[in-house]
């Protein structure tokens, strides 16, 4: 290349860069220039754009977890059910709502299917002040002139509008027509809905013809869709109901008592929630969790967009540990022995309404069935009330003369082996106290086999620190004030008198005497004073037949996400494992446990009859206590008894235990329908042979 080109080339270079340099200029300039038309002239527009819209979160219900019982048979469901659901945006008026009723009217009737006369009906359902309200919006100018200008100054605009109100006469409101009260019943659900939340305005008996004019008509209807929802549905019907609980209704929606607390935790007002049983101890594992929608709203309420911003999942689904079908066959045993007792002795029994059991693992603490069942002597028919099991507490009688035997070997009082001649005992002061009959002389075994009293009597004596033996009738008894204390603490370790730390939202721990008498403590080592509920029953002889190990009794074994493609429980998401809450610490349990297989097994014994032959070996205890019936209908009182039996089998390795209760037959009735023993047989009959039909089945 030549000089010349050079100097040619090298003057072209600096002409491209200027030329480049213009253009990037004249680029920059046109931006701020956009820019500053945007911010100066049309940011004003812009910012009220914005002001003009906001953001509203909205939570969607989702359906409720299911209940399985321990095979995975379904026993609570959520059944699928038409529904017209109303979402009303921000701001809606009264006048809006009554206009979308009006028109709403004309493709559903809110009178159930079977109601045949709407006019008692909607006469039940509305109030004078719903009618009144409909009357106002249709006629407003006519009631507001009734209230005159001075007077209508002087008041606050509520209080203007129920004046307003209170002026509409009772021949205005009768003169509504059936079709008016139609629009007024949907308008009253309607007018319970929170803005952007879904409220039911009709989903019980949704016929597929209403679902139908409404959805085709749904662009008439703001805020107005036909969807599907779901009510809890019950295969079994009565069985297990009153212990598993139930839940509001959307209508209910949370209790008004506990409104802060559901509120902070995510709920809205119209939520379905748990509000007794399993139900409600498991809300937080069946609730679920809701999808929430971000809605974009303008300043007067209407939606212009919107967006999920949490994904919502159906509620975890329970698997507990009771078999269905072995719970109904419990059930039917308790329903024709209580019904047995009651026509054997109609009189004498009169009082006679309840007979409670629990059957569970003793190893475990797994419920395999409690029921429950009370005679409604008005209407001849059984009501399912399992949780009576949990919070009605009575006297156990002799059943509890174990954890007696067990008290005084360990506190010293008495030695294993030790006998004591079976006689009455008088205590100044006190009435004459015995077994049922003179037994002789009794050891430890004999004393829980022969179910003796005075045994008892005499370890109650001692741990209160009378020693005297024979005692000397007449003589007066002074009673260590801590002996009662000490006995409870025992007492405690099997569970009686203490919660049992079930998975239910209440249970009863019974009624603490609070005498110190020497009569009391010995009525106490029979169980004739304290009381404990069915559930403690079963937790103490659980405690026995495993050798010592107070196990938490629970319902639900597992919580399982739920599965959408089919039916049955879905992936584990917690199981639940035994839990021991203490072990007693007291020696020559085993001793407990031959005296209660000879209650069970050995001639003689007080269960013998009914268990002797059994190949599945069980032991147990029977008990009597006497109690006091209080007659509501004229106040008066009357002697009743109560029938108790705790038992296990087998009694080597035992998988299956049981506490039975029957409060209040006719006391000191000759051949009283054994009642206790009958159910406490044909129960561990029914275990044993659903087992062995299980085994030959797989």
């Amino acid at each position: 290349m030549t000089e010349k080109s050079r100097k040619k080339k090298k003057s072209q270079l600096p002409f491209r860069i200027n030329v480049l340099f213009f253009v990037v200029f004249l680029l920059f300039s046109i931006l701020i220039l956009q820019l500053g038309v945007v911010q100066i002239l049309n940011g004003s527009n812009f910012q009220k754009e914005i002001e003009r819209t906001r953001l509203d979160t909205s939570s969607i219900p989702v359906p409720r977890g299911k209940i399985y019982d321990s095979n995975n048979i379904v026993i609570v469901d959520n059944e699928p059910v038409y529904s017209i659901t109303y979402t009303p945006e921000k701001g809606v008026q009264a006048k809006e709502r009554l206009d979308i009723a009006k028109k709403l009217s004309r493709f559903i009737s809110m009178v159930p299917v079977e109601e045949s006369n709407p006019e008692t009906y909607y006469d039940s359902e509305l109030s004078e002040r719903n009618l009144k309200e409909y009357w106002y919006l249709e006629n407003k100018d006519e009631a507001d002139s009734r209230l005159p200008d001075d007077e209508r100054e002087k008041l606050s605009n509520v209080e203007a509008y129920n004046k307003t109100l209170d002026l509409i006469t009772t021949e205005e409101i009768n003169s509504l027509t059936l079709q008016e009260k139609e629009i007024i019943a949907i308008k009253k659900e309607l007018d319970k809905a929170y803005s952007l939340t879904p409220q039911i305005v009709k989903n019980k008996g949704v016929t597929a013809e209403e679902y139908a004019k409404v959805s085709e008509h749904l662009n008439e209807l703001p805020g107005i869709n036909a969807t599907t929802d779901w009510n809890r549905g019950y295969p079994y019907r009565d069985t297990l109901r009153s212990l598993l609980g139930s839940i509001t209704t959307q209508e209910e929606g949370i209790p008004a008592e506990n409104e802060e607390y559901y509120l902070t935790r995510g709920y809205s007002r119209n939520d379905r929630v748990g509000t007794s049983g399993l139900e409600d101890y498991y809300e937080e594992v069946l609730r679920g969790r809701k999808e929430q929608k971000q809605y974009t709203t303008t300043k007067d309420g209407v939606v212009i967009g919107s967006d999920t911003v949490v994904e919502g999942y159906h509620g975890k689904d329970l698997v507990l540990t009771i078999d269905i079908k072995f719970q109904e066959a419990v059930d039917n045993i308790v329903q024709e022995e209580l019904l047995t007792a009651i026509n054997k002795h109609p009189y004498a029994n009169r009082f006679l309404t309840d007979a409670l059991v629990v059957v569970v693992n003793p190893k475990t603490g797994e419920i395999l069935a409690v029921s429950g069942q009370r005679y409604l002597r008005d209407k001849n028919e059984f009501s399912n009330e399992a949780f009576r099991t949990l919070y009605d507490a009575h006297r156990p009688g002799s059943a509890i003369k174990g954890a007696t035997v067990l008290a005084g070997y360990d506190s010293g009082v008495i030695k294993p082996g030790q006998s004591f001649y079976d006689r009455p005992i008088k205590i100044a002061g006190t009435p004459e106290k015995s077994s049922y009959s003179n037994l002789g002389l009794v050891n430890d075994y004999d004393a829980l086999k022969l179910s003796s009293n005075v045994y008892m009597f005499y370890i109650a004596l001692r741990m209160g620190g009378e020693y005297r033996y024979p005692f000397p009738n007449g003589s007066t008894v002074s009673i260590n004030h801590l002996a009662f204390q000490t006995f409870r603490k025992y007492f405690s370790q099997f569970g009686l008198g203490i919660e049992t730390g079930i998975d239910y939202p209440y249970e009863a721990t019974g009624f603490v005497g609070t005498e110190p008498k020497a009569g009391n403590l010995m009525d106490f080592a029979i169980g004739q004073y304290d009381t404990y509920t069915t559930m403690q029953l079963v937790q103490y002889i659980s405690t026995i037949a495993n050798g010592g190990y107070r196990v938490k009794p629970y319902f639900v074994k597992e919580i399982r996400n739920h599965n959408v493609t089919e039916d049955k429980p879905g992936s584990i998401s917690r199981t639940v494992n035994t839990s021991v809450l203490n072990k007693i610490d007291m020696n020559h349990i085993e001793r407990v446990q031959e005296g209660f297989r000879r209650v069970f097994q050995e001639s003689r014994g007080t269960a013998s009859k009914y268990f002797a032959d059994k190949k599945y070996k069980p032991a147990g205890k029977t008990g009597t206590a006497q109690s006091d019936y209080f007659n509501p209908n004229d106040g008066s009182l009357h002697k009743t008894e109560n029938r108790t039996l705790v038992g296990y089998a087998p009694f080597n390795d035992p998988e299956v235990a049981f506490a039975i209760v029957v409060p209040n037959m006719g006391a000191n009735i000759k051949k009283q329908h054994p009642i206790n023993n009958l159910i406490g047989e044909r129960i561990l009959d029914t275990y044993f042979e659903m087992k062995k039909r299980d085994v030959d089945e797989n």
